[in-house]
């Protein structure tokens, strides 16, 4: 569905070098702090800033080759972009029925209901989790085949963000082969629901894993300076100098439980992965 190979670009403080694979049917995630690459690399993607080398494939197509009828089957929600404030909902359909011709305008009337989207109400008044529900549902709106989401449940309450996830995944549900590319730095929104997931950091991938994985065998080991002087260390990928010892990411949490039951080993998530694997050693 989409594959990037060392597709790279660089500015004066910052030089991205990102390869990844999205493949059919599943939800990916790109992680990483701000600044990482997450924006810059949804860019070059699409084709909105020109990159230095490397290639980018959609839909099997070369992006240079990507026709204006390709670009119908991709959705796409950016963070810094949206629809002009002076319009409201009602003003959005002949837009999009314009450019899609494969807009469904019943399902976009019948979801902008579910999620209490006033029709005559300009933009500009929205809160910013509106504004955010209504660019996924014009994204999700046309018959798309790969959804490209950059933090899309930004501004979004517990129950919104609930919502849209669920939108998300009546969308993979919907036809078979379809996939999304999405970020956010809510790590609950990755951990519910992506396949897998890409850390980028300081414009590198400097981790690759199945979601199943990385919650499954990944684990953060907590030692004194005696614990961690024994400790085998070949499955260790991060560690933290702390007041008591040190803290240490490990891929092999079992390994760790089932050779060193008096040591502290607790389940890794997301955020946790994140934090060792930027500020750990």
């Amino acid at each position: 569905m989409l594959k990037i190979e060392h597709v790279r670009k660089s500015y004066d403080n910052f030089s991205l070098d990102c390869s990844m694979e999205v493949k059919p049917g599943c939800v990916t995630g790109l992680i990483g702090k701000n600044g990482a690459g997450k924006s810059t690399t949804f860019k070059a993607i699409l084709g909105l800033i020109h990159i230095e080398g490397g290639n980018v494939t959609i839909l099997g197509k070369d992006i240079n080759e990507f026709s204006a009828k390709d670009r119908q089957e991709v959705g796409v929600v950016l963070s810094d972009s949206g629809f002009s404030g002076y319009l409201t909902v009602r003003d959005v359909i002949p837009v999009l029925a314009n450019l899609y011709g494969t807009f469904e305008k019943e399902f976009f009337l019948k979801q902008a209901e579910r999620f209490g989207l006033p029709m005559n109400k300009k933009i500009m008044e929205f809160s910013t989790g509106m504004k955010a529900k209504l660019k996924v549902l014009a994204a999700i709106s046309h018959k798309a085949k790969l959804l490209i989401l950059d933090e899309p449940t930004v501004g979004l309450d517990v129950v919104a963000r609930d919502e849209l996830l669920d939108l998300l995944r009546e969308f993979m549900e919907g036809e078979e082969g379809r996939a999304i590319l999405i970020s956010s730095h809510i790590s609950g929104d990755l951990e519910s629901l992506c396949d897998d997931i890409y850390m980028v950091h300081e414009g590198k991938i400097i981790l690759h894993e199945d979601t199943d994985v990385l919650l499954g065998q990944y684990g953060v080991i907590k030692v004194n300076n005696s614990q961690y002087a024994s400790l085998d260390k070949q499955y260790l990928l991060r560690r933290i100098k702390e007041s008591f010892g040190y803290r240490c990411l490990t891929n092999q949490k079992q390994y760790y439980l089932e050779n060193y039951p008096q040591i502290v080993v607790e389940n890794g998530t997301v955020d946790e992965v994140i934090t060792m694997m930027v500020r750990g050693e």
